[in-house]
């Protein structure tokens, strides 16, 4: 019964795949996607198209990101393209074979149907920010969608910890803060996609070539320990 968040995917299939490979979901798994499985990489609609798959393998929460919403609006809303386009739409537009009129049924009621964040009994996921003081039924769209961690904000006042994506961490390493955890390390810029176990800590992480990121063993072990230690002072 694991929960597991995945960072920003932004058109990465290859890293997608064989991130799904590693992980190996199973039926009582819950896997958390923070949004962005849009632009910038080189096929969003095969993201989309394995997303919607996962869902005959185990439990998917599929969260709505910026780039979602720039995508609807121009779909649906008559949003003028220019500004979605030079944030990294040209590359959605090829992937459905240079329209977004060719876009399947399926892949538009996946879109229509994301959430806007999803919270469990310890913890938050969203896709950009917070604010410390509001509850998620309240939070601005500005913030939860648009806002980068330019600050980082205080624990919430559920006291749960929050994971999000939308920042890119160009170290390549998971932001943890304790209360608050950023999963998004930058995979269409040549780093990694992450995902997270949020219970055990363990980390998996693949390029966008779909190569898996092979970490010392020992490393592992100490990363692990740490991140449960962290967790217990934060409860």
């Amino acid at each position: 019964m694991r929960t597991i968040a995945i960072g920003d995917v932004h058109g990465c299939a290859k890293a997608l795949r064989t991130l799904i490979e590693i992980i190996a979901p199973q039926r009582d798994d819950t896997l958390v996607f923070l949004g962005d499985y849009v632009d910038r990489g080189p096929d969003s609609r095969d993201v989309i198209e394995q997303v919607i798959a996962l869902e005959q393998r185990c439990r998917v929460v599929a969260l709505r990101g910026n780039h979602e919403i720039m995508l609807l609006g121009v779909m649906n809303s008559g949003l003028c393209p220019e500004l979605w386009l030079a944030s990294g739409g040209q590359a959605t537009v090829s992937s459905y074979g240079g329209a977004l009129e060719k876009m399947p049924p399926a892949h538009r009621r996946f879109l229509a149907g994301l959430e806007a964040y999803y919270e469990t009994d310890e913890a938050i996921f969203v896709h950009a920010n917070y604010f410390p003081d509001v509850a998620m039924e309240d939070l601005p769209e500005r913030r939860m969608y648009w806002e980068h961690l330019s600050m980082i904000p205080e624990p919430h006042q559920s006291g749960k910890r929050i994971y999000v994506g939308h920042t890119p961490q160009i170290s390549g390493e998971i932001l943890d803060r304790g209360h608050l955890v950023c999963v998004d390390t930058c995979c269409f810029g040549g780093l990694w996609l992450t995902a997270l176990d949020i219970h055990s800590g363990r980390v998996w992480q693949t390029d966008i070539h779909g190569h898996e990121r092979r970490r010392h063993w020992a490393a592992s072990l100490v990363a692990e320990v740490a991140q449960r230690w962290k967790a217990r002072r934060t409860k």
